[in-house]
């Protein structure tokens, strides 16, 4: 029996699950990240949370072909190295050479929206699609693309980082060091800041009543509710909202045009609220407009897309390599 092991590295949880061939996740342990340790500490943890979901799931290391592993930031996979991983302070971290100290396998490694959005097309609302993109919707946007069955990070490994296209040229300043870039407009935090301003602006509103007039107690969630109850305030934000993420979508479907665009992340819990909103935005902003578009869908795998994905990324590299090798052989 194949089994394969995928590890979701978040800045404040390790999650990693033993999954089979199909992406099912067999057993699952998790511990703390505790962000700001040296890097071997946290290894050494995500080695342990692996070990221990072998264990649960009666998995030998014999049975392991290979460990996937979604980081939050961008990896090299010719040298096992994680670029930067900027929430966890990480630069030029040696993860491959570092994790197999603890299980010599093969291990790849890949962004935690790459991995999320393959895990998708594997087990999840875009399973059988040609060509789809996941984007989750969270502290930050990423992205994910996967064509033909796989994923693409392009040539240098950012092909996905849809979250820093620019939406606003000289628009609000991103943590990345730009400005105006998407995820300043169409992220969860960009969500609150909106709902924050509205409710210092409209203190009437229900939005700042439910508050209790302290901006910072706002959150998405409370937007969203208020948005649903029928707040004028809540519904202006979460209109302004969808329209900046309706054009992202639309910028994606400009470019790419994929058989179908999946809504990930915290914000995504919202459903069909959110969902139907987007999807009313889309026509507004077709350049073909008599031309059939992608499907909007919401995600279906919730946390364990992290795991699956990784698992199945690891699963899919290691079974290209083989190929690769056997032709070469003949």
């Amino acid at each position: 029996m194949r089994r394969y092991i995928g590890i979701d590295l978040g800045g404040t949880k390790i999650a990693a699950g033993v999954t089979d061939e199909r992406g099912r996740i067999l057993a699952k342990a998790e511990s703390a990240t505790l962000a700001g340790r040296p890097y071997p500490e946290v290894v050494r943890d995500m080695a342990a949370s692996a070990l221990r979901a072998m264990e649960e799931a009666g998995c030998t290391a014999e049975e392991v072909e290979a460990i996937g592993i979604g980081i939050p930031g961008i990896a090299e996979n010719k040298t096992g190295t994680v670029i930067f991983c900027t929430n966890l302070g990480w630069h030029d971290v040696p993860l491959r050479a570092e994790l197999a100290q603890y299980i010599n396998k093969p291990i790849y490694i890949d962004n935690d929206a790459t991995v999320a959005g393959f895990a998708e097309s594997v087990a999840g609302i875009s399973q059988g699609a040609g060509c789809s993109v996941f984007m989750t919707l969270g502290t930050g946007v990423g992205g994910g693309i996967v064509i033909d069955g796989k994923p693409w990070a392009g040539v240098h490994g950012v092909a996905s980082e849809i979250g820093h296209l620019t939406m606003v040229i000289d628009g609000i300043p991103c943590t990345c060091g730009k400005s105006g870039c998407l995820e300043r407009y169409c992220s969860a935090t960009a969500l609150i800041r909106m709902g924050q301003e509205a409710a210092v602006k409209h203190p009437d509103s229900q939005i700042a009543r439910e508050a209790g007039q302290d901006p910072s107690r706002i959150n998405g969630k409370l937007v969203i509710d208020c948005a649903k109850a029928g707040d004028p305030t809540a519904l202006e934000v979460f209109n302004e909202y969808t329209r900046y993420l309706a054009l992202a979508v639309n910028n994606v479907i400009s470019f790419l045009d994929p058989e179908i665009v999946v809504l990930g992340g915290g914000i995504s819990n919202a459903g069909g609220f959110l969902l139907e909103a987007v999807r009313r935005w889309i026509p507004s902003f077709l350049m073909f407009k008599t031309m059939p578009y992608p499907r909007i869908e919401l995600a279906v795998l919730g946390n364990q897309a992290g795991i699956i994905g990784a698992a199945m990324l690891a699963k899919s590299i290691k079974e290209e390599g083989e190929a690769y090798a056997s032709d070469q052989d003949r």
